[in-house]
């Protein structure tokens, strides 16, 4: 078997970059917040480094910006980063607080080879924009060791692999302090020097625990990996060091997260129409919004556009300190339909899925009525509107097949004065509601009035003549 392991040495400081469209010097202390453990670029031209005090670092660099180590955070942007490699690899292991390990040896065929393997990786973690050091080994401690070192290389060969780990100093393989002084007693300075000793003497002087580990690194002893499964469900949260006041400025880290949620829904060959964004604000309760579309939908374009929508509605009420993004319904794709030779579609029913989100999003979702057709012949009760539901336009019947009727069709019939001085057609009997006691017999026509207008009239045989719509 072969091992890729990621070892993400500014997992949390890469996190927040990729969220701020402004870059500037940033770094992350300690949580008692004495020391700097992480410094990017901009801080580091400058001076910044790990291991440093705050204040000398604020006094190089007097704009620097500082963000405290939060474990929890750190553990839920590693699973971030597994969901990521998940699409690649199938068996994944989490190592806290910033490593990955994955299991690549069968997947050589799939992608053509192993340099295929590790160009993929490679190209998905530039376009993630995340910094890791990557290594290949012929057991999981063995790809740990060489990234975490540095050394990692594209290498199936277990000679090779096992140089490498020889040349490494007894401080990079890991072991407890005390492991490692009484190594360094004995005169060994080198994992290969530790690997020369016979096991029986590894054991007698060090531990059996040791010599289980050693064993591990030299796959001499198995060492089950339990595979990480990923949640049902889409998260996403973008964390902010300084408080975001307008919600323009919340548009660039959502753009992000929903090009990621794309590519989730893509590689699960599934639609969502239904969003949750909460923004978390410092001395507020979160704002909850629920973002709907009216049919199934997979395009980051179309969900910005309806939250860009939500904004205009509602400012923020107060400044937001992070966001997050949760997606837990999850819809089977359909097939793709009316293609031309270029692949692009000309499907109506995705324009007009599009167009009622809008709506829905910029007036509300209870703004929005459709007209429904209902089994009576009488106009006034042949219609009812309801919640806008998904349309399917290829089932609409022609207008060729439908009576012609009025687009302003009146609540009720209005008695007339006189009668209409010309006729276009008709008569066309209504005759009904004996059923609940509101019968009507009525002959309609299309006819035009004395002052001109097209109306829609009918002579009720007790009556007279009333008019129910007009034509435009």
């Amino acid at each position: 078997m072969l091992w890729l392991y990621l070892h993400f040495p500014h997992l949390l400081l890469d996190h927040i970059r990729r969220s701020r469209e402004n870059q500037g010097a940033l770094a992350v202390v300690e949580g008692s917040g004495q020391k700097i453990i992480q410094a990017c670029p901009e801080a580091y031209a400058q001076g910044v480094r790990a291991g440093m005090r705050l204040k000398t670092a604020i006094s190089l660099v007097p704009e620097l910006r500082m963000l405290r180590a939060d474990h929890q955070q750190e553990a839920r942007i590693l699973e971030d980063q597994a969901r990521w490699l998940y699409r690649y690899a199938a068996h994944i292991v989490l190592v806290p607080p910033n490593g990955l390990l994955a299991e690549v040896g069968s997947l050589q065929r799939l992608y053509g080879g192993l340099a295929a393997v590790w160009q993929t990786v490679e190209q998905g973690l530039e376009e993630r924009q995340l910094n890791a050091w990557t290594a290949i080994g012929h057991t999981p401690l063995a790809a740990r060791l060489i990234a975490r070192a540095g050394k990692g290389e594209c290498t199936a060969d277990k000679g090779h692999i096992l140089r490498t780990l020889g040349q490494m100093p007894l401080l990079t393989a890991e072991f407890d302090d005390k492991t490692c002084t009484r190594l360094q007693r004995l005169g060994l300075n080198t994992l290969d020097e530790v690997f020369a000793l016979p096991a029986s003497e590894l054991a007698r002087r060090l531990s059996p625990e040791t010599l289980a580990y050693v064993q591990k690194i030299q796959g001499n002893r198995a060492d089950p990996q339990t595979p990480w499964q990923p949640p049902h469900t889409f998260r996403q949260q973008a964390d902010f060091v300084q408080e975001i006041e307008q919600s323009q400025g919340l548009l660039f880290p959502l753009q992000r997260i929903l090009s990621e949620l794309e590519e989730d829904l893509c590689w699960r060959q599934q639609d969502t129409d239904s969003l949750l964004l909460v923004l978390q604000h410092r001395h507020e309760e979160p704002t909850r919004i629920r973002v709907r579309t009216s049919g199934p939908e997979h395009r980051a374009e179309a969900f910005l556009n309806l939250i860009r929508l939500r904004f205009e509605q509602h400012p923020l009420r107060a400044p937001v300190v992070s966001l997050v993004l949760s997606v837990k319904r999850f819809l089977g794709r359909e097939a793709a339909s009316g293609q031309d030779l270029l692949g692009e579609t000309q499907d109506l029913n995705e324009a007009w899925h599009t167009l009622i989100s809008r709506l829905q999003a910029r007036l509300g979702g209870h703004s929005l009525r459709q007209l429904s057709p209902q089994a009576d012949h009488r106009p006034e009760r042949a219609w009812s509107a309801s919640e806008v539901q998904r349309k399917n336009h290829s089932r609409l019947p022609s207008p060729d097949q439908l009576p012609r009727r009025p687009l302003w069709l009146l609540k009720g019939p209005q008695p007339l004065a006189e009668a209409p001085t010309m006729w276009f057609s008709g008569p066309e009997r209504i005759s009904g509601g004996w059923w609940d006691g509101q019968r009507v017999h009525r002959d309609y026509y299309i006819a035009e009035l004395s002052t001109g207008q097209l109306a829609w009239v009918f002579r009720d045989v007790r009556d007279g003549w009333f008019v129910h719509g007009w034509f435009g």
